[in-house]
């Protein structure tokens, strides 16, 4: 009789090591479709997840009426939302926080914490294709109770772009923006004519400025702080296949820029975040990188870690290997990592929760 017992017990150790490096996955994961497609609503698209002060979850999305198009070709486009209590195990219904008449559209929403002061920035883009066709103006509202209510829209186009910039096709990227170790509140603005750029807040969101230094090439990015105060933007390119990197040590006034590719990339918004354990205490932490990881199509959504401020990178670890496209990250209370993408040829928005455990057995 022959013994298997060595050839299975290798077989089991290959597979573990394809798992390990993010070549297989072990599909051990929840995924909860948070917008379930619905009569009346032609889809939901670009998700954004934020922990509130008090730890609640809150992700907000296009409700695209009419159809699926973006904002230009759009006539109908509200921002709702859903709030978790209890780390994304159950949400609330969807509620719907903007709605301009028809004619008039809302998308691309992101979010910012100000820790400071326990209030929540969600900004997005406006069009009103009736009066005003392809002319971008740049809004936020604000919640001081952790997602419950918020506030009348707030238009800050003159405050963070150029008279010149009116007809440009511009936006704020979608997803989120940070608030640094010193207060400063960050977020990205893109102009395609005229490159990727930060604009910031000083005083809590009382004003914005931009800071006028052009990035190129530059798409769709986020921000994140480094250990050692340094700001890096991590940029899509289209048709590149990889990500690109800017460095500024000086708070936006110069940089430096690098491809990264590591970072394969088709040319979609990902998400990065700055982690801490907080059981631990750590205060420098890791960056988490999520993103489509394919050269030319959005399919194969996966995580990487950088321990390095973003010099190197692990493998990847597979998550989905369907279609996926945009995504947005966020730490839970309890260092869980919570991540919302776009699904299945944009047929779903899914949340899935990635635990502590799992963080740290990928850091070893």
């Amino acid at each position: 009789m022959i013994n298997l017992k060595p050839y299975l017990t290798f077989k089991l150790a290959i597979i573990s090591l394809l798992f390990s490096c993010g070549i297989l996955s072990a599909q051990d994961f929840d995924f909860i479709d948070l917008f379930p497609q619905k009569e009346g609503v032609g889809c939901y698209r670009i998700p954004a997840i934020i922990s509130a002060p008090n730890g609640d979850l809150i992700t907000a999305i296009d409700e695209r009426i009419p159809s699926c198009a973006d904002l230009r070709d759009n006539k109908d486009i509200n921002l709702v939302l859903r709030r978790s209590s209890d780390d994304g195990k159950s949400w609330t219904p969807i509620q719907r926080i903007v709605d301009y008449p028809m004619g008039q559209s809302a998308s691309d929403p992101s979010m910012i914490v100000d820790r400071e002061t326990n209030t929540i920035f969600m900004f997005f883009n406006y069009m009103d294709l009736e009066r005003e066709p392809n002319i971008y103006y740049l809004k936020y509202i604000k919640s001081e109770d952790n997602g419950k209510t918020w506030s009348p829209p707030v238009d800050i186009t003159s405050q963070i772009s150029k008279p010149h910039w009116h007809k440009d096709f511009k936006f704020i990227t979608s997803g989120r923006g940070i608030q640094t170790r010193k207060g400063t509140l960050l977020h990205t603005l893109v102009n395609l004519d005229h490159g990727l750029h930060l604009f910031k807040s000083d005083d809590h969101g009382k004003s914005w400025q931009l800071i006028d230094t052009p990035l190129i090439p530059g798409d769709e990015s986020k921000v994140v702080e480094l250990s050692d105060g340094s700001w890096m933007i991590n940029c899509r390119l289209n048709r590149i296949g990889h990500r690109q990197v800017f460095v500024s040590s000086d708070e936006g006034i110069t940089w430096a820029s690098r491809p990264d590719k590591t970072l394969i990339d088709s040319g979609c918004n990902a998400g990065i975040i700055r982690w801490t354990d907080k059981k631990t205490n750590d205060t420098k932490g890791v960056l988490l990188f999520v993103n489509a990881n394919h050269p030319t199509k959005r399919k194969n959504l996966s995580l990487r870690i950088s321990k390095d401020d973003g010099k190197t990178w692990s493998a990847p670890k597979l998550l989905y290997d369907g279609p996926a496209a945009y995504s947005s990250i966020s730490m839970l209370h309890n260092s869980d990592l919570g991540i919302v993408f776009e699904k299945d040829d944009y047929t779903q928005n899914s949340f899935v929760r990635i635990n502590r455990e799992q963080i740290l057995s990928s850091l070893d």
